[in-house]
């Protein structure tokens, strides 16, 4: 359950884009009346979607809420494009024309530089379980007008779908994509300010062998997992553990 309210001073078209929202998302649009939005989470003892003239915030009342923000994709697609490189673009093996399912989206900067690495006659697919957060991103994505063309063109060429990936992947063909990609929330926590604010929201449904078997499936050529350097996962789920010795997160693969 959600409750749906605007900024402080929202015009008509923000109230009405509000109360599409809570009717899309089956929420109740509820009036700010200058009320904190701490106190709104309070009250209705549920998360806020705040809309504004400039983007949708989701606020759990306790700390920073979760909007989009391409974070760290902006200097990952900056050294990509200037000739550098970027770990999950090696480890995937990711080059021009590849196609790339991930089935943890969260805030997209994964997904964003993988969209940079296969380039305009690549593929990238986004699965995130929450459907609030697929949809601020996917805005986020198709709206965001802060950087160079190679950033905003890998964002505008994703797709988004609001989806558990446990169910997506049993409706997807065989040997659709040539990576399928993991990064579920870790087992141990890690400090980051860009995960932090949907620590709230994620899905804590864990990887599954079934879920891997379906990806062993899907993948063309790898499937590619990314957890924290102690994660019993890589074992457990028989990927081959790429050591990282100055990381707190590691990659694991199953080569196809």
């Amino acid at each position: 359950m959600i409750v749906v309210t605007t900024s402080q001073r929202a015009d008509a078209r923000v109230k009405a884009r509000a109360a599409a929202l809570a009717e899309q998302f089956g929420a109740a649009f509820i009036e700010r009346n200058k009320q904190p939005v701490s106190k709104l989470a309070a009250f209705y003892e549920c998360p806020v979607l705040l809309v504004s003239k400039e983007r949708l915030e989701l606020h759990d009342g306790s700390g920073a809420p979760f909007f989009f923000h391409p974070g760290s994709a902006m200097f990952r697609v900056k050294r990509l494009t200037g000739g550098g490189e970027d770990e999950l673009v090696n480890v995937c093996g990711l080059a021009g024309g590849m196609s790339f399912l991930d089935c943890t989206m969260g805030p997209a900067a994964d997904s964003i530089t993988a969209s940079a690495a296969v380039g305009e006659a690549g593929r990238v697919q986004a699965v995130e379980a929450n459907p609030l957060i697929a949809h601020i991103v996917r805005e986020g994505l198709a709206s965001w007008t802060d950087g160079p063309a190679p950033l905003l063109e890998a964002m505008r060429k994703i797709q988004v779908q609001a989806a558990d990936y446990h169910t997506y992947l049993k409706g997807v063909p065989d040997a659709s994509f040539d990576v399928v990609y993991f990064d579920p929330m870790f087992e141990t926590a890690v400090d980051s300010s860009g995960i932090a604010p949907l620590r709230s929201f994620a899905s804590y449904t864990d990887l599954t062998i079934e879920a891997v078997r379906e990806a062993k499936r899907i993948a063309r050529r790898r499937v590619v997992l990314k957890d924290h350097f102690r994660s019993e996962r890589f074992a457990k789920l028989g990927f081959t553990q790429q050591i990282r010795k100055t990381s707190k997160f590691h990659f694991g693969t199953i080569e196809r």
